[in-house]
């Protein structure tokens, strides 16, 4: 009995210490958030208003990269074709993060969606932020932020001249900019075009959150 109450008591310590550092993560993280914020919208970083695109691309990205975007608080692991990491998140990653790597980091970066980006942040702002800030893959060395910039390195025109097909082959590297690379995996970047086209055409459903490749048969 006595083990017991010791090994009870031990494990009360331990989550309360956990409990503690997250919570001074989340708090860290929200006193951060204004300044974050300041600099990431400022005239210099923003490229692209939403007005630059048309309603339908705003809801073909929002249907691929964060489905219930609107309407979930930053973390979201239920909706069909969601992936593991909203937008929310893979902002946080960009701005709250040195270095990211799986683990601990994740489990930061989504309390820091939940708690501190996302309720800090308007959803029309955190979607601004998306479409200049997204990776969008390596360019001659050098790291290609926000669709703008990705439509005139790989496109060489402005943002507002792509095509439909043109801007999915952005959107399709959002997930994944090294293997779905427009110039160094072309073909896969084709492919996974085709996939979302599907998809988009309500021809694919996906099976689960996990399914955002749209390539379950």
């Amino acid at each position: 009995m006595k083990k017991i109450k010791i090994g009870l008591l031990s494990l009360g310590i331990l989550l309360s210490l956990i409990f503690t550092y997250y919570f001074i993560i989340v708090m860290n993280a929200r006193a951060k958030t204004p300044e974050i914020l300041h600099h990431a919208l400022s005239p210099d970083q923003i490229k692209l208003e939403l007005s630059d695109l048309t309603k339908k691309q705003l809801d073909e990205l929002l249907k691929i990269q964060d489905p219930n975007f609107y309407h979930h608080k930053g973390f979201d692991i239920s909706t069909p074709g969601a992936g593991v990491t909203t937008i929310s998140q893979g902002l946080v990653k960009l701005f709250y993060f040195e270095r990211f790597k799986p683990g601990i980091a994740k489990i930061k970066q989504s309390l820091i969606a939940r708690y501190a980006f996302d309720p800090l942040t308007p959803k029309d702002t955190i979607l601004k932020l998306f479409i200049n800030h997204a990776y969008m893959g390596q360019g001659n060395r050098t790291a290609i932020y926000g669709f703008a910039n990705a439509a005139e390195f790989y496109f060489d025109k402005p943002f507002r001249e792509l095509s439909h097909d043109e801007y999915l082959a952005l959107i399709a590297m959002i997930r994944a900019p090294n293997a779905f690379h427009f110039i160094n995996k072309r073909e896969a970047n084709d492919l996974r075009v085709q996939r979302m086209k599907r998809y988009l055409s309500g021809k694919y459903i996906p099976k689960d959150n996990s399914d955002f490749l749209y390539d379950r048969q």
